[in-house]
């Protein structure tokens, strides 16, 4: 059923819902575009109505050809939108879904260009603060670039920022998907650009892998990876690649590469990586998540049950795994230092005997108390034998008692 969204624009059907708003097929006066409806709760906060004018102009000047233009913005009543423009084909998330992993030369070719469309974003002065698979684009329409990789634009700049009012957040809340955090975010510190390199080496990372390097189980448990753990190599991806990608994730704003560089490198690398398959990589056990999960909600893990560990954790209540651009934005309590500080450290997931608990968990715990209670039954039983055994050999050795002892008559 068609809408109208403002005097010039008319939404005509769903593609996908989000947990920030509603992406619309819609028509304007320059043809087909696609709409952004956001959230009825949203468009009613007259304060992000107010911030959404001011971040009128960065938005519409940002014009670049990994980006999703956005050409205008909306506000008209309850409606609150972004006009932007329609890209033919899908996310990256889908291909995702579909393929598991993708070749180095494909994955490297798409996360170059959405590092030159952020390094035009952030020349702008816009940090974009939600960079995941879900928020890059595909265009099926134009001609396929290294390893038969199409051309990906990076969508939805701004939301994160229109979203994360200082009302609506304060400063015990922050903005973002887990998966792709950076570590100063979780801190509690402003984003800058740094932030979306960080997130784009995640993407990468997933990409190659098939699973984000610090994602699954609870959403505190991953935040709290982002600040202890360190990545596990990805075994088969030459060094160079490897060590860009190491960069790139530094705890350490200061440490990584800006977009530009980033775009450079990623393209030096494609010649070197032409031809190579997909990485055979095993992917993390669930136990590792199910523990988590115990570890932070205090509940026991549901054993047998298949773990969500790539890309986003669900968190927006009734999202479906079919919608697309799902899992957008969340606001999730800042963990205090002692919160981050805890749990294991050193290498993230760090190979173990299948089977075996991570060491310092709950479910080591209680694997710890239980083999105490069987040595000390075990004990237990060994002693009560021992004693049976004593008694036993008690009554064929010992004399009677003095008054029951009889002699020989002696001799007169």
């Amino acid at each position: 059923m068609a809408r109208r969204i403002g005097s010039r624009y008319t939404a005509h059907q769903i593609l996908g819902r989000g947990s920030a708003g509603t992406v619309w097929l819609g028509e304007g006066p320059e043809g087909p575009v696609a709409i952004k409806l956001l959230r009825e709760d949203l468009s009613s906060d007259q304060e992000l109505v107010g911030r959404f004018v001011q971040e009128r102009t960065a938005l519409l000047g940002l014009e670049h050809p990994h980006v999703v233009s956005v050409r205008d913005l909306v506000v008209d009543g309850n409606d609150l939108a972004l006009v932007m423009d329609l890209v033919r084909g899908t996310d990256l998330r889908t291909r995702l879904d579909r393929e598991r992993r993708l070749a180095p030369e494909a994955a490297v070719a798409i996360v170059a260009d959405v590092a030159e469309g952020l390094a035009a974003a952030h020349a702008a002065g816009v940090v974009h603060r939600d960079v995941k698979p879900e928020n890059v684009l595909l265009d099926m329409q134009g001609p396929l670039g290294p390893g038969g990789s199409h051309r990906a634009l990076l969508t939805d700049f701004g939301v994160a920022k229109l979203i994360d009012t200082p009302r609506r957040t304060r400063a015990t809340k922050i903005i973002g998907t887990p998966d792709y955090l950076a570590p100063e975010i979780v801190e509690g510190l402003p984003p800058r650009a740094s932030v979306d390199i960080y997130a784009l080496a995640t993407v990468l990372y997933e990409l190659l892998a098939g699973f984000t390097p610090f994602g699954g189980g609870h959403p505190g448990a991953v935040l709290r990876r982002h600040v202890t753990e360190t990545v596990v190599p990805l075994p088969g991806i030459p060094d160079e690649l490897w060590q860009l990608l190491v960069q790139c994730l530094a705890k350490a704003p200061a440490s990584r590469l800006r977009a530009s560089e980033l775009a450079t490198r990623l393209r030096e690398l494609l010649p070197l990586l032409a031809g190579m398959p997909p990485l055979d990589v095993d992917e993390p056990d669930t136990e590792a998540a199910e523990e988590a999960a115990e570890e932070l909600s205090g509940a026991a893990p549901v054993t047998g049950q298949p773990v969500r560990r790539r890309g986003a954790v669900p968190l927006v209540p009734g999202a479906k795994p079919s919608d697309s651009n799902r899992d957008t934005h969340t606001s999730m309590r800042v963990p205090a230092p002692d919160e981050l500080a805890g749990g294991a450290h050193g290498t993230a997931r760090a190979p173990r005997a299948a089977g075996a608990p991570r060491p310092g968990s709950a479910r080591n715990r209680a694997v710890t108390r239980r083999r105490r209670l069987v040595v000390a039954v075990a004990a237990l039983i060994l002693a009560v034998a021992g004693v049976g055994t004593w008694l036993a050999t008690s009554d064929d050795t010992t004399p009677p008692p003095a008054d029951t002892q009889t002699s020989a008559p002696t001799a007169p």
